[in-house]
């Protein structure tokens, strides 16, 4: 079987390279897209959590260089993720970013970390119950930027405004929220409900149990949902530990990668090819229907901000056997 390749909305690093290293060079970037290659993932945005503006600002300018002078990032790096600083820094909701260098949205900041980039940063993903949120969908909107919302304690008024005013995509949604909820008011289910968003999952079922899964995906249908993988350094690599923007994080023989001695979990080891095909084992969807979710969808969220840059994607077919491992 032939498809299209795959692309990941969601990636901070790969085969024990991080995205999020100031020092990174093409040859390590390469080394990482040659792997991701391996998965049948053809196209990628590159992912960088908060971090303050100093820091912040030299991890773009290390990774805009490191795909420039790459032979594998101008075909395979549409653009950029950025996933922070925006974002609420309230225990839980913060994740493993780190909280203290979050700050309220600033549209003078997301200028001043993308104005000198060559590849531009096509996904924004905050909080729209911070401070001036609205204003800063608008600027990214108009800057040719997909919104997304996630690490948010949004509730249902707060999502609707936000779709309204352009947010179209839930990061890793079911993700990023403290315990316990209240069990009808919540993100999640403000979230699930807002027709007007698309929702990303990372279905490694470590993550969302996979009949936790299941409902979300009946929830937000088939049609509106797109696999990621919010892959560290650790994914397509061996158990240990490995660098995340600055922390140290440990890939664990059960599969998670959490930081260090605590339960929280610090991005995956995920393969988005595996991804896809955890959902045909879990009997989430057809062969045909996962692969769409992990290559035609995110393709289609991206493609107001592609059009906008006057990016094409790469017309990259891959071949799959019968069990949906790479052919």
């Amino acid at each position: 079987m032939e498809t299209t390749g795959l692309t990941d909305l969601q990636v901070n690093g790969y085969a024990g390279i991080d995205f999020n290293d100031a020092g990174l060079t093409a040859d390590a970037l390469d080394h990482a897209l040659q792997a991701m290659l391996r998965a049948n993932v053809t196209t990628c945005l590159p992912t960088l959590i908060t971090a303050d503006e100093p820091t912040l600002s030299a991890r773009l300018a290390a990774l805009d260089t490191a795909v420039a002078g790459s032979r594998l990032g101008p075909g395979m790096v549409a653009g950029f993720h950025l996933e922070g600083p925006f974002l609420n820094p309230a225990p839980g909701y913060a994740g493993c970013h780190p909280a203290t260098a979050m700050v309220a949205p600033d549209v003078g900041l997301l200028d001043r970390l993308t104005q000198t980039l060559r590849r531009p940063v096509l996904l924004l993903t905050l909080a729209p119950e911070q401070p001036n949120a609205l204003d800063l969908i608008a600027a990214a909107r108009a800057k040719g930027m997909v919104v997304a919302m996630g690490h948010t304690a949004a509730d249902h008024a707060t999502t609707d405004r936000a779709a309204s005013a352009g947010v179209t995509l839930s990061t890793h949604l079911g993700n990023a929220l403290p315990q316990p909820q209240p069990k009808f008011l919540n993100p999640l289910m403000a979230q699930l409900a807002e027709d007007r968003l698309h929702a990303s999952f990372i279905a490694d079922g470590i993550h969302i149990p996979p009949d936790a899964l299941k409902v979300l995906l009946r929830a937000k249908t088939l049609a509106r949902s797109i696999l990621v993988t919010d892959a560290t350094a650790a994914a397509g690599a061996p158990p240990g530990l490995y660098p995340f923007a600055g922390m140290t994080i440990e890939h664990t023989a059960d599969g998670s990668v959490r930081v260090p001695g605590t339960i929280t979990l610090a991005g995956s080891a995920l393969c988005l090819d595996q991804a896809v095909r955890n959902l045909v084992a879990w009997g989430l969807a057809d062969a045909t229907t996962a692969l769409e979710m992990a290559s035609t969808h995110p393709n289609g969220l991206l493609a107001p901000a592609l059009l906008h840059h006057g990016i094409t994607l790469p017309a990259v077919r891959v071949s799959w056997t019968r069990d949906l491992h790479p052919g």
